[in-house]
């Protein structure tokens, strides 16, 4: 019989621990909404106790989100529990998840602590937690270099205080998939009270290993799997939501497994991740990279034609990648638009799909055929150029390789507009330099990156720029077929963040 694999998404927490991959509440939003669209199981929406902001997040989130549970992280303090549960209280099914490192390296250097203090922390903490939730999940950290004796022990006594959840991680990216699947075969086998528990595992991707072993773990008998969209982590990242649930579906009967999760989503999630922390996708990347279904080798294009199975083991519409490219163009009308955001899966507001109507038939002025992958884009990349307290208005840029680049941007401040002149090395440092003035910040530009959208030389350009200030960082955004008004509009984005 096919097992039931629970999904819980750790985008919002330890995907943004990814460097550059910070998001403020609202963005923070979008994707939990995104997630529960995917029917994930579980959203663990932050680290409550880690910042304000975090906390304000988690609270966001959980007020907001109804079809799956929302979870936050703690450490084993009564402080971290009751900074989450601050956060968790309103959702409709919160989960508490606590955890403590369990390998000898950790609790000698990190923790400082005995064994046996640690097993009494857990104890203690589950204890506690338990007091505000009835859900609480149990993460022994570093449990890939643990004693398997000690887990044994550590798992019988939170079991015995009522945790759910057993959280296996492999912290490091250590494990390979034998080692998973004998550790985890191990718990199973020896731990009194597991057959009454979730069984979890959360791995990570330092040796490239972190989907194998998860899927390892399933086959050893966990029932949950911990993951982010895109793989986003803290260093080489965690296992890849929609490459652990793309192998369980495409070999469940292997596996005698499934996931709920609606695959069609996959690509939609991934692609507004990759908009809103500017982390871009590489093009081999399994399941939703944009080489994942292209053949290019003759032998491999015949066989994909005479029968897709050939060399396709599922779908680019099983993962919600658009099944044709229909081109619309100046003359489409808001019906036609509108149909085809519902093809390729938007269920937008009459609001959202009114700012997106306008910005396509502007789109549509510049470029001969609007393409799916620009409708994509100005959906994931919304105009803010007239939003915030910084917006733009007209820019002239004079460049040339004997002359010093100038900028001169109309820019109004709270309504009131004024124009600025600045010089630069390039046109788009000149045109940073007035939005700076105006601005009147320290702003350093930490990182700048390009891209086309779609092919042709009208194609749009996708901007993304990282700006620090104050200690704050923010990610800006913008698109235009002008690379140069892109930058510009990223840059009052990513401004007007800061601000």
């Amino acid at each position: 019989m096919s097992r039931k694999i629970r999904i819980f998404d750790t985008t919002l927490r330890d995907g943004e621990q990814s460097p550059g991959c910070s998001m403020d509440v609202g963005e923070k939003l979008d994707i939990a909404r995104q997630l529960e669209r995917l029917k994930v199981d579980v959203i663990e929406a932050g680290f409550a106790a880690a910042s304000p902001g975090d906390l304000e997040a988690v609270r966001v989130v959980a007020r907001e989100i109804k079809g799956c549970a929302v979870a936050s992280l703690a450490r084993c303090t009564a402080k971290d529990i009751d900074a989450a549960w601050e956060g968790l209280k309103h959702a409709a099914d919160p989960l508490l998840h606590v955890f403590i490192a369990t390998s000898p390296v950790h609790m000698e250097h990190k923790l400082r602590m005995p064994p046996g203090d640690v097993v009494e922390r857990a104890r203690e903490t589950v204890r506690y937690a338990r007091r505000f939730c009835p859900s609480v999940e149990f993460s022994c950290e570093d449990a890939s270099r643990s004693r398997p004796e000690f887990l044994v022990r550590v798992l019988e006594a939170v079991i015995a205080e009522g945790a759910a959840i057993l959280n296996i991680p492999d912290t490091v990216g250590y494990a390979t998939p034998a080692e998973m699947h004998e550790l985890i075969t191990c718990l199973m086998q020896n731990t009194r009270g597991i057959e009454k528990v979730i069984l979890s595992a959360h791995c990570h991707d330092d040796l490239g290993m972190a989907a194998a072993n998860s899927i390892s773990a399933v086959a050893a008998g966990a029932a949950q799997i911990e993951c982010t969209i895109n793989g986003i982590g803290e260093r080489a990242g965690n296992a890849a939501l929609e490459e652990v649930v793309m192998a369980i579906k495409t070999r469940g009967e292997r596996l005698c497994a499934h996931t709920g999760v609606d695959t069609v989503m996959l690509y939609r999630a991934s692609r507004m991740l990759q908009s809103i922390t500017g982390l871009q996708i590489p093009p081999n990347k399994a399941i939703v990279g944009q080489n994942a279904f292209a053949h290019e080798a003759g032998i491999h294009q015949h066989g994909v034609l005479a029968e897709r199975s050939t060399y396709e083991i599922m779908s680019p519409e099983s993962v919600g990648m658009p099944k044709a490219n229909m081109v619309l163009g100046k003359h489409s009308g808001r019906h036609g638009f509108e149909d085809r955001l519902l093809s390729l899966g938007y269920t937008l507001s009459q609001q959202e799909i009114d700012r997106a109507f306008e910005q396509f038939k502007l789109l549509a002025d510049k470029k001969k055929d609007v393409t799916d992958r620009d409708i994509e884009s100005l959906i994931f990349n919304e105009d803010v150029s007239g939003m915030g307290r910084i917006t733009l208005g007209d820019f002239v840029i004079n460049s040339g390789n004997t002359i010093s680049a100038t900028a001169k941007l109309s820019l109004a401040v709270d309504g009131v507009a004024k124009e600025y002149v600045a010089i630069g090395d390039g046109p788009v440092d000149a045109a940073f330099n007035a939005i700076n003035q105006c601005a009147g910040m320290d702003i350093t530009l930490e990182d700048y990156g390009i891209r086309s959208v779609t092919e042709g030389r009208d194609a749009l350009g996708e901007a993304v720029v990282k700006l620090t200030a104050g200690g704050a960082s923010a990610i800006g955004r913008g698109v235009s077929t002008d690379v140069i008004e892109s930058s510009i509009k990223a840059y009052i984005n990513g401004v007007n963040k800061l601000i």
